[in-house]
């Protein structure tokens, strides 16, 4: 069925001009509307490389930033392998930024549609005789979609940067079971709240990770678990990175930051552990935008409002020196 929907979404695929450095549009015509990317070729002899960039969650467009912060990231770290003849692919997934209008209804969305999309893309590539290699880099939680279109379409390496080391009912639980730990209450009474919140919270995950939808809601818990926010929910748990990554017969890339705010170290480890066979790249200082930050959240975080900043060079170096290695 994924594979019939991939080939249908290939509807037309546009690269407009070839000049060199040239930054294409692309546009994947689909049931649901156009996705549109930015494609640069180097303007080097020979087929060449091809990274397809993958954002993370929320509203993240191609260069890696949304409404509320403008870091640059992904369209910074496209131009360093520009630079290094390695041409990209980023795309602004659909319901965000130009791809806004192919955005399904939130009671019709599907964590597999990223995933079709991506694979797509990755087929389009390989078919493109510019190209040599088709490598796919996933950011965050496109980490997560990567790891699956990759197997899908046969691309031909994997980068994991700041990818999630577990599926996401267990991140999602991790965190609320931390906010309601009623050892953090100020009295008895705020304790025993927190203790009732915390044992709805996992009974209402324990259900949606079986697959049923959650017949009441209380209003408390209604803007995360909202019944029409229930189906993505369901799709996106089933997706464990560590199945994922192990099942890839492909080189990969692990890549991590020491001072990421919001994925670890142990998300790093945990990929590592699925797929020893992976390379692990630990970054020191490097934060969730790519960006070079103590771990103070005052000074990260203001990392990820400068759009001018450059990403850690590291991070470069990595990530053109795997992709230089593939036979």
């Amino acid at each position: 069925m994924m594979k019939a929907f991939s080939s249908a979404c290939i509807l037309l695929l546009f690269y407009i001009s070839s000049f060199a450095q040239s930054a294409d549009s692309v546009v994947l015509q689909t049931a649901g509307g156009a996705v549109f990317g930015t494609l640069t070729v180097p303007a080097n002899k020979g087929p060449l490389p091809v990274a397809l960039f993958i954002a993370g969650s929320g509203p993240t467009d191609r260069d890696g930033n949304n409404p509320l912060m403008k870091n640059n990231s992904l369209k910074l770290l496209g131009e360093a392998l520009n630079a290094q003849g390695i041409a990209t692919l980023r795309y602004d997934k659909r319901g965000i930024a130009a791809s806004t209008a192919a955005g399904a209804k939130e009671a019709d969305l599907r964590f597999d549609t990223y995933v079709n999309d991506a694979s797509a893309l990755i087929s389009s590539l390989k078919a493109d005789k510019r190209f040599s290699k088709v490598i796919v880099i996933g950011h965050s939680e496109g980490s997560t979609i990567g790891l699956k279109a990759a197997s899908m379409a046969k691309a031909d390496a994997m980068i994991s940067i700041a990818g999630p080391g577990s599926s996401a009912d267990k991140v999602l639980r991790a965190q609320l079971n931390d906010n309601l730990d009623p050892a953090k209450a100020v009295n008895d009474e705020a304790a025993e709240q927190m203790k009732q919140s915390k044992e709805l919270v996992n009974h209402l995950l324990d259900t949606l990770v079986t697959g049923d939808t959650l017949r009441f809601v209380p209003i408390s818990m209604y803007s995360l678990f909202r019944p029409s926010v229930q189906p993505y929910l369901i799709s996106w748990f089933r997706y464990d990175p560590q199945q994922l990554i192990k099942a890839l017969k492909i080189p990969v890339l692990i890549v991590q930051g020491t001072t990421d705010l919001q994925v670890k170290e142990a998300d790093a480890e945990l990929l590592w552990q699925a797929n020893p066979q992976a390379t692990k790249l630990i970054i020191p200082k490097m934060n969730h935008v790519l960006k070079q930050s103590e771990a103070e959240p005052r000074a990260n975080h203001a990392t990820y409002i400068d759009p001018i900043l450059p990403v850690v060079p590291a991070l470069t170096e990595g990530v053109v020196s795997f992709i230089r290695k593939l036979k």
